[in-house]
């Protein structure tokens, strides 16, 4: 989650809207694991004051965003509007759908496309064959970059210096026994996706889970999103992802860049 320290950056501005930034705050404290928060933990989660984050709660609320039933916030469907308002204007995920799902059709396997949005990825689109993981994963999910192979592909790629900042920055937090939280060991399999051309994550992320995931390298360098196939580790091993779906992730990656 965010912190406030933007609000430092922006305090010289005039044109920076404190207001606004924790208002947005106080949504994002909300996610699949707090569907329901009181109003202490959102003043804990987001670093502001009891009094603002009732504010800004019961403006939610009188908006329709949020509702209260006398002692736990949660937000509502309205809520979706706000990320429509992007997926409506945004060509990106209408272009990559069709791609994902001759995928899943091709391989019986859920395949999904992420961008990275500070220290996690975000998906804009998904094609899901069976569920194949603990949680519910849809448009605008949102998993830490560092144990996801969607977010070893984007982040291999990635200026020096940007990654250098998102390195002293990032805690890599265990998710499994497996994740690899040292940051020295970390470099070395960004290295490695970068040298290979793409990412296998195997149970760092979930026990039973294996992902290969291949960056998306527009026409001028950059990357920004990448695609991916996932699948329950005892059906399918690494090398056979890499044989089976790899060729089919870089097609697709090959038409993508041609179309950004």
């Amino acid at each position: 989650m965010h912190d406030l320290s933007t609000e430092d950056q922006g305090a010289g501005d005039r044109d920076f809207v404190a207001s606004l930034e924790k208002g947005l705050l106080v949504i994002e404290a909300f996610d699949v694991s707090r569907p329901r928060l009181t109003l202490s933990d959102v003043s804990k989660l987001t670093g502001i004051t009891r009094a603002a984050a009732r504010r800004y709660l019961l403006t939610l609320t009188k908006l329709g965003y949020a509702e209260f039933d006398g002692r736990y916030f949660s937000l509502t469907p309205q809520i979706l509007r706000l990320g429509y308002a992007y997926l409506s204007s945004a060509s990106l995920s209408a272009q990559v759908q069709p791609l994902l799902e001759r995928i899943s059709e091709e391989t019986g396997e859920s395949s999904s496309a992420a961008v990275l949005d500070g220290d996690d990825i975000v998906y804009i689109a998904r094609s899901a064959t069976r569920r194949i993981m603990s949680i519910g994963l849809g448009v605008g999910s949102r998993l830490p970059a560092h144990c996801t192979a969607l977010g070893r592909a984007i982040l291999a790629y990635q200026p020096e210096d940007a990654l250098r900042a998102y390195l002293q920055r990032v805690r890599l937090e265990a998710r499994t026994p497996k994740t690899i939280t040292d940051k020295a060991a970390f470099q070395s399999a960004l290295d490695a996706t970068r040298a290979q051309g793409y990412a296998i994550v195997n149970e760092e992320l979930e026990y039973g889970l294996r992902s290969i995931a291949v960056p998306v390298v527009q026409k001028n360098g950059r990357v920004t999103l990448a695609l991916n196939l996932s699948a329950q580790a005892g059906r399918i091993s690494a090398e056979e992802m890499e044989e089976r779906f790899l060729p089919l992730l870089k097609s697709a990656s090959e038409t993508l860049r041609y179309m950004l």
